[in-house]
This record gives C-alpha cells, sequence and structure tokens, in this order.
C-alpha cells in the first residue's frame, strides 16, 4: 500500500527526477526539511515503489544512435494467442527502448534506436521480422526531437 504523497514528497520528487546525484542533504535543504526526515522520506519511497530507480541518462546521438523510429505493430491471429512469446522476443532486443500494447488498428507502439536508417534495416530484417506472430509493421522515422523527457508531472 503506498502512502499518499504530500508537498515536501512531491518537491522530493522533482528534484530528484532533475538530478539523481543530489545528497539528502542538499535535498533536505531545497525543500525545507531537515536531513534525517528528508533520507526517511526518500527511503520510504523507494520501499514503496514509487521511486524505482536511479539511472545516468546518455545523450544517444553522443553515443552514435542518431536515428528514432517509431513502429507500429500489428499481430496475425497466432501471434495474438502468443502474445508471451511476442513480448519475450521484443524485451531482448536492445535496440527497443519502449514497447506499448495499444487498443485500436494496431496491438503495439515501439520505440526504436539505431544509429542510421542501414542499421534499422538490419534491425527490421534480422531481427524484429522474424518475430513470429507479425502480420505488419509500419515503421515511422522522427525527424528531429521536440521534447524528450523522463521527468513526470509530480
Amino acid at each position: 500500500m503506498h502512502s499518499e504523497l504530500d508537498g515536501y514528497d512531491r518537491k522530493i520528487l522533482a528534484l530528484l527526477q532533475e538530478d539523481a546525484s543530489l545528497s539528502s542533504a542538499q535535498i533536505a535543504e531545497q525543500v525545507g526539511l531537515s536531513q534525517s526526515p528528508c533520507w526517511r522520506r526518500i527511503q520510504r519511497m523507494k520501499e514503496e515503489g514509487i521511486i524505482r530507480g536511479q539511472v545516468t541518462l546518455l545523450d544517444r546521438k553522443k553515443i552514435g544512435l542518431n536515428t528514432q523510429i517509431f513502429a507500429e505493430i500489428k499481430l496475425n491471429a497466432h501471434g495474438r494467442s502468443n502474445f508471451t512469446e511476442f513480448t519475450e522476443a521484443i524485451r531482448g532486443f536492445p535496440e527497443v527502448l519502449e514497447c506499448y500494447v495499444l487498443m485500436g488498428s494496431v496491438d503495439f507502439l515501439l520505440r526504436i534506436v539505431t544509429a542510421d536508417i542501414e542499421a534499422y534495416e538490419r534491425f527490421f530484417f534480422e531481427k524484429l521480422s522474424m518475430v513470429p506472430g507479425i502480420q505488419e509493421v509500419n515503421s515511422i522515422v522522427a525527424l528531429s526531437e521536440i521534447k524528450s523527457t523522463t521527468s513526470l508531472p509530480v
């Protein structure tokens, strides 16, 4: 069971989303708490799963992942009956950063990153199109990024 988030919790979460390397003392100072209660709040939110982890965010272009593709996947009837097999295959592809189950004319939306279009073409033919049950893939190339954030509006 999760406890209700108050104003302090929300301020702490907002700060951590912007810079997870802040110490509990730095966070406490910015939100107006002493260090111990601030640390306890952070620990509680970790234990409750509100804070799922702390990561380092990379600039994908600076490490050579210049192409971002959104792929709409439609499964055939056999594929829909083997949903678990499909999802396990997708989870095994490091190129796929996100996968969502959709309602509507397509079954899944994938966010995929590769070095370039040629790398996506190899990924598509050697990996994605080999997943059993896929009927159709519609690939949409993102030209530029207007907004990208991991921060939730707390």
